[in-house]
């Protein structure tokens, strides 16, 4: 195709014009000399470079021949700095206004923005002043966070033999305990747990199938001196075992003593707990409602009864570096109730949920019972011991004081190597924790893990001789399997013995094997 030269010409002119208002643009931005100026040799087509292809002029020639295009040389400005073939940027000197100017509008923007009026100025600079442990943080915008969790157990309990007959001792399989949970943190200082019970038997006294609450309650934490207070249904903070929680006790039940005998399960009111720095010393206090059932949640009646406790534990040892791997643990409590109907009775079963009660002083006429105890706990390594003594004193109407008493110590021992976990300022204050085995239990091809096993024995007593009812002594030995921290299952041979005198049997014996499989989430 033969392109005709008026159509060249016009062409390089054009190009010839472009590269003029270039050059007159230059030389307004940055001071740039025209190529006459500056003196600088036009470059040959040989070692034009990059600057060929773009700057080109019409050289002289003959209106009938092609007219021969020569490159032009840049501005002697644009030579000095390094070309590369990306497009030039060319100086925008209003850059530096334009972001001046825009920064003041977002101050003023910024500035003409409503403040939320600080009310807790005054609180933060006395926080900071006197306390002198960093600046106060108002969270008050902060939100509930809440967590939903479960637990199962289910037990099978056959009674193996028992010496005399008329005990009525029948084998069961039953959910011992089937719960939701629900736990909640939030606005900084608050925290929350609703635990009900969904089995069909909530309490000894209640068969129908019913909701149990079991846990209900609010704390407020951080508070100056007292550090946490707390209102609702929870546990009466008073002896080891009974404010660890049923996952993390080693045993299908809490010890004779323990469990409605001289420690309370979880009642109405509010507590008060109390931490030092080094978090080696506790101290908690509380006033609840008596005995207020937690399947029928109300009571309608002038006289509500009460309980005061007061609880306190010490830490003489604890071993930082393997974080309580070894420790010694030491606690106090008392425990003081205004019975509601004036009516006491202490009683218990073997250390089954489900059975006969094989001590059994029936309903007296009290006024009140005080009980203190002593906590003795260790950990050293795989090997635990724990232990409880109960003394009580009980205000009988138209009859002298009666003194009775409990006891309790068990051991347990890690085949697998692990440690039993203490939380020295945990959910109800000094208790123990979920044992956290070092491998789970799993079976997958070519490989397997063995969980946690652990030994377990137990001796437990009360003695209800003041009250004409006896004595009763337990022992418990089995073996306890972690899966995980939150599965496991648990053996256990239970013996009775009861002395002469004991009411309502007498005199007995049993080999009771209790089963359970444990789950929570």
């Amino acid at each position: 195709m033969v392109i005709p030269t008026n159509w060249r010409l016009r062409e390089s002119r054009r190009r010839a014009s472009v590269l003029r208002v270039w050059w007159i643009l230059l030389l307004a931005l940055g001071g740039a000399s025209s190529p006459a100026e500056s003196g600088a040799a036009e470059p040959t087509t040989d070692n034009a470079g990059p600057y060929s292809s773009l700057l080109l002029a019409q050289a002289p020639a003959d209106d009938e021949d092609e007219p021969a295009l020569q490159p032009l040389p840049p501005p002697a400005d644009v030579m000095d700095q390094e070309f590369s073939t990306q497009p030039y940027n060319m100086p925008t000197p209003v850059d530096a206004d334009l972001k001046n100017i825009l920064g003041r509008l977002e101050a003023l923007e910024k500035g003409a923005a409503p403040k939320k009026p600080d009310v807790n100025a005054d609180l933060k600079k006395e926080f900071d002043e006197n306390d002198g442990r960093g600046k106060w943080t108002d969270l008050s915008g902060d939100k509930w966070a809440i967590k939903l969790g479960g637990q199962v157990q289910i037990d099978s309990i056959n009674w193996a033999n028992v010496e005399n007959p008329p005990v009525p001792a029948y084998n069961y399989f039953e959910f011992r305990r089937a719960r939701l949970i629900a736990d909640g943190v939030g606005y900084g200082v608050y925290d929350f747990r609703l635990q009900i019970e969904t089995e069909p038997e909530g309490e000894d006294t209640v068969t129908t199938p019913v909701t149990v609450i079991r846990d209900a309650y609010l704390s407020m934490n951080e508070i100056p001196l007292i550090d946490r207070w707390r209102i609702g249904n929870f546990f009466v903070p008073f002896s080891l075992e009974q404010v660890t929680n049923d996952t993390n006790n080693l045993f299908l039940e809490r010890s004779i003593p323990t469990q409605g005998i001289f420690s309370a399960d979880r009642e109405l009111g509010m507590a008060v707990y109390t931490v030092n720095d080094a978090k080696d010393f506790t101290y908690t206090t509380g006033i609840f409602v008596d005995s207020l059932s937690e399947a029928i949640k109300e009571r309608i009646d002038n006289n509500q009864g009460q309980r005061i406790s007061n609880r306190i534990t010490y830490l003489p040892y604890y071993d930082e570096p393997s974080n309580g791997r070894y420790l010694v643990h030491t606690g106090a409590g008392v425990l003081y109730t205004h019975d509601q109907d004036q009516l006491a009775r202490f009683r218990a079963r073997p250390q089954i949920h489900e059975g006969p009660f094989l001590i059994d002083t029936g309903n007296f006429p009290a006024r009140s019972y005080t009980t203190g105890n002593i906590e003795l706990a260790t950990v050293w390594g795989p090997l635990s011991v724990q232990s409880e003594m109960f003394l009580s004193s009980v205000d009988r109407i138209n009859d002298d004081d009666a003194t009775i008493s409990g006891a309790y110590v068990y051991f347990s021992y890690f085949l697998t190597g692990e440690n039993r976990i203490y939380e020295r300022y945990g959910q109800h204050g000094a208790q123990f924790g979920r044992v956290v085995p070092f491998s789970n239990f799993f079976v997958v091809p070519g490989g397997y893990g063995p969980g946690a096993w652990e030994l377990k024995g137990r001796w437990s007593n009360l003695t209800l001789t003041q009250l004409d009812s006896g004595q009763y002594n337990d022992f418990t030995f089995g073996i306890n399997w972690y899966w995980s921290e939150r599965v496991r299952t648990e053996l256990e041979w239970i013996h009775p013995v009861t002395r002469f005198g004991t009411t309502p049997y007498g005199p007995q014996t049993a080999d009771i094997i209790g089963l359970r499989f444990d789950f929570n989430f």
